[in-house]
């Protein structure tokens, strides 16, 4: 019986995915860098700053801004996507999750969000789910992202359980490999592509058999 449930938010719990697509094109639009939807899947599981970082390169302008500049454009983009996150509702809960998380409190096992999103919370008030879990790291906090286990080690901590004795959720290559360095069980949704490194990979959360997880 898994004792604890680690979950990365976008692509697992809710996708905002479209979101961050929109908000990141219109920054390089603004900048003068080319960004299309392929390029936009690159940057799926890591942070703000690296995502920025990466666009950058791409468009050949990384020794073009200043230490503060990034962190502005961070901002900007931020402020973009949260506008954007104004219009999501419980509505927009991925199927599967909600049977999950309700089996979870029901079993009293904890459930923790391990996402490079320093909108988590937002988000999870925003869907009403913030109730289901007992901790949210604050990838502020964190010296390394995925894919370094630390994110998932912290997030097994604060709920007070063995890494080895939860299992994981992902949905992009990045966040397997973390789950894995920090020797999670780990479950890949592949709604966009296969995660060989994943122990079990569901098209969908309503794959998942509960009595896997509570046996």
């Amino acid at each position: 019986m898994a004792k604890g449930l680690l979950f990365d938010l976008d692509g697992v719990i809710v996708d905002t995915a479209g979101y961050h697509y929109i908000a990141w094109k219109k920054l390089a639009n603004e900048i003068g860098i080319q960004f299309d939807e392929e390029f936009n899947q690159s940057l799926k599981g890591i942070s703000r700053i690296e995502s920025l970082e990466r666009i950058l390169v791409h468009g050949n302008k990384q020794d073009s801004f200043t230490h503060e500049d990034k962190q502005k454009l961070a901002e900007t983009k931020n402020s973009y996507y949260l506008e954007l996150l104004n219009n999501i509702t419980p509505n927009d809960i991925l199927p599967g999750v909600l049977h999950i998380i309700e089996c979870a409190k029901k079993e009293n096992i904890p459930c923790a969000i391990a996402s490079a999103s320093q909108n988590a919370p937002a988000i999870v008030k925003k869907l009403g789910i913030a109730d289901y879990f007992k901790a949210i790291v604050d990838p502020k906090t964190l010296k390394k992202g995925k894919p370094d286990p630390e994110i998932f080690l912290k997030a097994a901590e604060l709920i007070h359980v063995p890494p080895h004795m939860c299992i994981g959720f992902e949905d992009a290559i990045a966040g397997i490999q973390s789950l894995k360095k920090a020797g999670i069980y780990a479950i890949g949704v592949i709604a966009e592509g296969p995660l060989p490194e994943a122990d079990l990979q569901v098209h969908s959360l309503t794959e998942i058999d509960m009595n896997i997880i509570l046996k």
